[in-house]
């Protein structure tokens, strides 16, 4: 297929733009944001599954997000959010069965990434794996949609809950300056 007939997804791509560092003031909106740009990449991800010549856009889209934004969210996790959450957590809560579940989720999702930028890269190529890749990009798509839905419908109102106005803080601060951004007095 010519380059110009490859398939582009305008608004998939449009939706998986990087969210407004204002937002970093308020790390817990952040990172809803953020699962709302994961569900959209999912949705361009199951896009990909069919069709034989994406276009360059998506390819950018899709490893920008993949490679860059999800590692910066799981680390947000794994490093502040947890630890915040396990500090301040109720033993009610029963908060070690959810991060070790949410911890393996991330490492698996880690590994079905590098398949799909792997496939992404190599498309065409005699190194080109289509099974593989078409099975990690349907994969990491069911799961990215269940592990989001666990972590917003328990994981982000458990933390509205527990942590104090200085833990977000932290976190906000935390989150901003592994983006390079600084926030301004009043924020976090």
């Amino acid at each position: 297929m010519p380059a110009d007939m490859a398939t582009e997804f305008p608004s998939e791509i449009d939706a998986l733009a990087p969210i407004r560092s204002e937002l970093l003031g308020r790390p817990l909106e952040f990172i809803v944001a953020e699962h709302h740009r994961l569900r959209d990449l999912c949705r361009l991800l199951d896009g990909l599954v069919d069709v034989t010549d994406f276009g360059a856009a998506t390819v950018t889209a899709v490893l920008h997000c993949i490679e860059h934004e999800l590692p910066l969210h799981v680390i947000d996790e794994e490093e502040d959010l947890f630890p915040l959450i396990r500090r301040r957590a109720m033993p009610k809560d029963g908060v070690e069965r959810l991060l070790g579940l949410l911890s393996r989720e991330h490492v698996e999702d880690d590994r079905l990434a590098r398949i799909i930028a792997h496939g992404l890269r190599t498309r065409g190529t005699a190194g080109w794996d289509e099974a593989a890749f078409r099975a990690a990009l349907g994969s990491f798509s069911r799961r990215q949609r269940r592990h989001l839905a666990v972590e917003n419908a328990v994981l982000i109102p458990l933390a509205e809950l527990r942590l104090t106005a200085r833990d977000r803080e932290g976190l906000a601060r935390r989150m901003a300056a592994r983006r390079g951004v600084v926030l301004g007095p009043g924020h976090g």
